[in-house]
């Protein structure tokens, strides 16, 4: 159910003092003379004579087992001048696993290094763009990764503190080092301590994680397509998503010497999360969404609403706790699948993380946290805004299926259904099968339809769906799809770019050197003409009704459980149709059971609750008077999704 949430100028969480001072220290650290206080830092520095260097700050763990404790890469690049002048600057940061072995962004750039092994190519832009702008910018080599000590335990203690510790180093409460194995100490004395922490996939994950440990000092997160609970990454209610687990990510980014010293890091990762789907302690420790009342930071969220590798369940939930403890925060969501803003909206995406930062560190009043909560993109580079996200007005509607005039083809109503439905799981059929073949009785699913809408119907939030079915074997997985039914041209999110394309021509944003160059590949929007659009999604084995422990169906008794969808946003058009299908495997997006199970719904208890912007008003607005269903015939979606890829942070 969405989360109504009074929305707070930024002053209203940070005391009126510290306000006060930090527009203060804004006006006297700005890199322009303007009078008055500023609005906008500007590219005043030069980046080519930006002071680079690298620090190895001890996390204080020892996660190889060598008897030292654990160093971490971190590399900076910040602007020479206000060092010079004894004025100190604020960090944005990025602390990542992927700047040696598989590279960042859209051309999956890496780390470089000179002779003296100072960095000379930062990835992505923005040491190029903030540096001159006033900003430090540094990349945090994760424990066990490049050039630091450790291991890496995808998202656990070593993952988080790797990142933590560097922010505690900037702001004088942890140890840095000027080489790897040496005692002379480094100390961050050229920064106000004010750090932003930004990432996309694994990296934004890591900025969830730090954010939740409460650490003074980190002021703001941008977790992109990021990650809240691992367990959600893995399984969904049990239901394995991949077919392998955190110890298969840990090798593919491990170092030489992490993978030389790390095996009983791996082996504890395997033992920790069994194939099963159980609840382990190992989850508990990478569950950040359970700790969202320590976050002190604000949180500018962005996440593709098709995004099939990291999946918006993680947003949702992360989302909505953050709300209930009056995290400030902001959030974009688009029609992508796992793609970086800087590829789908770069100059608004450019301009508007420029105001975020410039606000939340700098304290610039530049009228941000006055603007709508969210961006939302309803057809490709097509957005509208909304105050608050979800609406206000939005309340969880319950919508009960029922049975139609062929078997299989049932209706979907305000009212209360009755009789049952019947299928069998075909684990060689997917979401895109269902939905094409909605109005035709077909044997692996069951489908709900209301009529055509009179009047549009916005979903904003997370669904759940509750169903009561009855398993003729002892093992069986559920997928619960709402559909919107009707013509639409979308991102093509299924297809190699997930929604882009990426262009030979390049667009600059920021100054370049010799080694980094601050112009990037340009993108546009790779689009498919369909009839139907899956909007949200959940999965779940019927074996795990509530967290823990799965246990074996007993054939021909009844279990009632409830998934959870993926949250979104959503309005569908007025003449489409809101579809219901429930069905077994879903091919590619969840691994199927051991056994090949036909289940049995009983409508009376199966119903699924949906956030409408409105209510059941809304709903009973949008279908009265509805016109019949039109005749049945197969319709075209998206290609079908693929196997999703197990590495937060690559795209297909």
């Amino acid at each position: 159910m969405p989360i109504p949430v009074r929305r707070m100028r930024f002053t209203t969480w940070r005391s009126l003092a510290t306000a006060a001072v930090a527009a203060l220290m804004a006006a006297f650290l700005a890199p322009t003379a303007a009078h008055g206080a500023p609005r906008e830092s500007t590219p005043v520095y030069s980046y080519e004579n930006a002071i680079r260097e690298s620090v190895w700050v001890d996390t204080g763990l020892d996660g190889d087992s060598d008897g030292k404790p654990d160093r971490v890469a971190v590399d900076i690049v910040r602007p020479r001048e206000p060092a010079r002048q004894g004025r100190k600057v604020p960090v944005i940061m990025d602390a990542s696993p992927y700047y040696s072995c598989c590279g960042r962004g859209n051309e999956s750039q890496l780390k470089t290094y000179d002779a003296n092994g100072h960095v000379v190519q930062m990835p992505l832009f923005y040491d190029n763009y903030f540096v001159p702008r006033g900003y430090a910018f540094v990349g945090v080599d994760l424990a066990g990764t490049n050039r630091s000590d450790g291991c890496v335990d995808v998202g656990g203690r070593s993952d988080v503190r790797s990142a933590k510790a560097v922010v505690d180093w900037l702001n004088g409460r942890a140890r840095g080092y000027t080489t790897r194995t040496g005692a002379d100490t480094a100390k961050a004395s050229w920064t106000d301590g004010s750090t932003g922490m930004i990432g996309k996939s694994w990296d934004g994950t890591i900025a969830n994680g730090v954010a939740a440990t409460g650490v003074k000092g980190l002021k703001t997160i941008v977790p992109i397509s990021a990650i809240s609970s691992w367990y959600d990454y893995y399984f969904a209610q049990g239901a394995p998503l991949y077919d392998s687990g955190p110890d298969w990510l840990s090798g593919y980014v491990d170092s030489p010497d992490a993978r030389a010293k790390c095996a009983a890091v791996q082996q504890k990762l395997v033992d920790g999360a069994p194939r099963t789907g159980d609840w382990t302690p190992l989850w508990t420790e990478r569950d950040y969404v359970k700790d969202a009342s320590k976050v002190r930071a604000s949180v500018f969220l962005v996440h593709g609403m098709q995004d099939l590798n990291v999946r918006t369940k993680n947003f949702g939930q992360w989302w909505d706790a953050l709300a209930r403890h009056g995290v400030e925060r902001k959030i974009w969501l688009s029609q992508t699948g796992h793609v970086d803003p800087f590829d789908f909206r770069r100059a608004a995406f450019v301009d508007t993380l420029h105001r975020w930062f410039d606000h939340e560190l700098l304290g610039y009043d530049n009228g941000i946290d006055d603007e709508p909560m969210a961006d939302i993109e309803r057809h490709p580079d097509q957005w509208t805004t909304s105050t608050l996200w979800p609406p206000r007005t939005t309340t969880a509607t319950t919508l009960r299926p029922g049975t139609g005039t062929r078997a299989g083809v049932g209706t979907l109503a305000l009212r209360k259904g009755s009789g049952t439905e019947t299928f069998t799981d075909d684990p060689a059929l997917n979401e895109t099968d269902w939905a094409a073949h909605i109005d035709r009785p077909t044997p692996e699913k069951a489908g709900f339809t209301t009529g055509p809408l009179t009047r549009d119907l916005r979903l904003s939030g997370s669904s759940r769906v509750t169903v009561t079915a009855t398993p003729t074997t002892s093992t069986a997985h559920l997928s619960a799809v709402l559909v919107d039914l009707g013509p639409d041209t979308v991102r093509d999110y299924a297809g190699p770019g997930e929604g882009i394309t990426t262009l030979t021509g390049r667009t600059c944003w920021g100054a370049s050197t010799a080694g980094d160059s601050a112009c990037y590949l340009a993108t546009e929007a790779a689009t498919a003409d369909v009839d139907f659009t899956v909007l949200s999604r959940g999965w779940a084995d019927l074996g795990h009704r509530a967290p823990g422990h799965g246990v074996p169906l007993t054939p021909g008794k009844a279990y009632t459980t409830t998934l959870d969808l993926a949250a979104t946003d959503h309005v569908v058009p007025k003449g489409h149709r809101l579809a219901l299908i429930v069905a077994g495997t879903d091919k590619d997006l969840i691994d199927p059971p051991s056994s090949t199970p036909t289940l049995t719904l009983d409508l009376t208890r199966t119903s699924a609750h949906v956030p409408l912007v409105g209510g059941a008003a809304a709903f009973a607005r949008a279908t009265a008077g509805s016109a019949p269903a039109p005749a049945a015939s197969v319709l075209d979606g998206v290609r079908d999704p693929g196997a999703a890829l197990r590495v937060p942070g690559e795209r297909r």
